[in-house]
Order: structure tokens, then C-alpha cells, then sequence
């Protein structure tokens, strides 16, 4: 079991969150100069907020790190409570790219764009060693072309990481925990919910959960809906991070903490009734296991922030100290 499942599963999340982390940290250099000035500029309401909120968790890949953003902010006193209900929507549904990236089976593609990474990155290094790199500083081109190459190097990563975890499946497969797990399971869905919530709450990553999942699922080895319902979990556990960043901050800080989790924890129980539907409807598109669970997570989210939407007009959030 050692050599089998657990050495390779920890040395393919290790790459696959390295990946995670790396691509996050270049694509926030690239979008840091001007991430809080878009966010205190474009939240006057909630509906411009969820836009805003989609398209910088989508850039920067990790609905966490935008709501942790948001938090700092709101104590820092640079933007209102009100102003983030947008934002907490629209985090949600820019992280499903990730998934939605995962699912399209590009694993094949990791050393190539891990070369072309690798060719960008000493192309700038080449450029500084000649003494150019100071001719064509004030344009950003060339941080622009290093922080993208870097990004581009952590997304080869995470599908190496992906790789490396999916090929285990077989192993996990003929377990005994993982067979006590799916006989508990096949008598209650909310194992599912609870094995997502707590995994991801450790590891601070629900797409690395997800990813795991969407593989079981390729081989056929974990059933559609005890999937979908480990997704919801891992929805609700993605909250542990931005609920640990809001402890020692101000109380509008944490009203941000708590309306991600309302958020999560709300859809995932309103949805857990129909994970049959929801698998059902994931179906319609996908062209695999893997890419039905991407869309089942996309759909999830999607459908969360829209019923959460009006309810962030209520007089009521105007009244809360901000």
C-alpha cells in the first residue's frame, strides 16, 4: 500500500498543489498592481461585483485567494461589506475553470507546455544577461512574458500532479478503506458531502480534491453521484481558509468569511436532495466522467451564485457596520 497508493499519491499532490501555488503566485504579480484598484472601483453593486469577482478568481485561479483579498481590504477599510457580497458569488464561479481545465484531459500536454515554460522563462533571463532587460523595462514586457511562462510552468505541473494521482485509481480501487467507503456511501450520499468538506478543509484546495475525484471517475471507479456529492463537500471545506484569515480581523472582515460560508454550505445542502439531477444535467455536455463531474461543479456554482444574487439587495446588508 506504501509503494502502491501512498508514496505516489503523496508525491503527485505535492507536484500538483507546487503547480497550484506557482501559477496562483505569477498570475497575482501579473494582475497585483491593479487587482484592489478593480476591485474598489467595479463593486458598486452586487451584479457588477459577481463580474468582477468571476473574472479575477478565473485569472488567478483560487476562489480562496480573492476572498482572503477581500477580507484584507474590508479590514484594512478600503472596501465596504456590501461591496463583497459580489465578489464571494463571483469567486465561485470563476474557480470552476480549473476543473473545467482538468476535465478537457490535457494531461498529455504537460512537458510540452513545461518545455515552452521553461523556453519563455530563459528567453527573459537571455534578454537580462545582454543588459536589454533596462531598454524595455517601463513597457512590463518582459516581467509580463517571465510572470506568464511561470503561470504556464505551474499549469504543466498540475497536470503532471493530475497525472501522477489519476494512475494510482487501480490501487485505490482494490483497498479495503476505499471499498468500507464506498459500501458506507451506497446506504448515504452525505459520507460523500462530509469526506469532501473535511479533505478539502486539510488541504486547502478543493480543486485538488476534485481533480482526485474527477480521476476515479475516469476509470470507473468511484459511482457519478458519490462523486457529485464529494463536490459539494469540497465546497463547503474551501471555506476553512478564508474563516482561519478572519479570526483576528475586523468584524466586517469576518461577515465576509461567514457570507462565503452561508454560500457554500447553503448550496451544497440545498443541492444534495437532487445530486441525481445534477449528474443528470452535467451529462448533457460532457464527454467523459471526468468532464461530467467539471461540469456538475460548474453547474453547482453557477446556480448557487444566481439564487444568492438578490438576496444581496436586501436593505439589511446596508445596515451592518461596514
Amino acid at each position: 500500500m506504501l509503494h502502491t497508493i501512498l508514496l505516489p499519491m503523496a508525491i503527485g499532490f505535492t507536484i500538483f498543489i507546487s503547480g497550484m501555488k506557482l501559477m496562483e503566485l505569477a498570475l497575482h504579480r501579473l494582475a497585483g498592481p491593479y487587482l484592489q484598484q478593480l476591485l474598489h472601483r467595479s463593486t458598486a453593486t452586487p451584479i457588477h461585483g459577481l463580474a468582477i469577482g468571476t473574472a479575477t478568481t478565473a485569472f488567478l485561479q483560487s476562489s480562496t485567494a480573492v476572498t482572503v483579498i477581500a477580507i484584507g481590504l474590508v479590514n484594512a477599510g478600503l472596501l465596504t461589506f456590501p461591496r463583497t457580497l459580489g465578489i464571494i458569488l463571483g469567486s465561485n464561479i470563476g474557480t470552476c475553470l480549473t476543473t473545467e481545465l482538468i476535465g478537457l484531459s490535457l494531461n498529455k500536454l504537460a512537458v510540452p507546455l513545461l518545455l515552452l515554460s521553461l523556453a519563455g522563462w530563459l528567453f527573459t533571463v537571455l534578454f537580462n544577461e545582454l543588459g536589454l532587460w533596462s531598454k524595455v523595462r517601463s513597457f512590463r514586457l518582459l516581467e509580463t512574458i517571465r510572470s506568464s511562462a511561470v503561470a504556464l510552468g505551474g499549469f504543466s505541473l498540475l497536470l503532471a500532479g493530475m497525472a501522477m494521482m489519476q494512475a494510482i485509481g487501480p490501487a485505490v480501487q482494490e483497498s479495503s478503506l476505499f471499498n468500507w467507503f464506498l459500501d458506507k456511501s451506497t446506504s448515504s450520499l452525505w459520507w460523500g458531502l462530509a469526506a469532501g468538506a473535511v479533505l478539502t478543509a486539510i488541504v486547502h484546495s478543493s480543486a485538488a480534491v476534485i481533480g482526485i475525484i474527477m480521476g476515479f471517475a475516469s476509470i470507473g471507479a468511484m459511482p457519478l453521484e458519490l462523486g457529485v456529492a464529494i463536490v459539494l463537500g469540497a465546497n463547503i471545506g474551501t471555506c476553512a481558509t478564508a474563516l482561519l484569515a478572519s479570526f483576528s480581523g475586523s468584524r466586517p472582515g469576518q461577515y465576509v468569511a461567514w457570507s462565503h460560508t452561508i454560500l457554500n454550505a447553503g448550496g451544497a445542502l440545498l443541492f444534495m436532495p437532487f445530486l441525481g439531477e445534477l449528474a443528470a444535467a452535467s451529462g448533457w455536455l460532457a464527454h467523459s466522467p471526468a468532464s461530467q463531474i467539471a461540469h456538475a461543479q460548474t453547474i453547482f456554482n453557477i446556480l448557487s451564485s444566481l439564487i444568492a444574487l438578490p438576496f444581496c439587495y436586501l436593505p439589511v446588508f446596508r445596515k451592518l457596520p461596514v
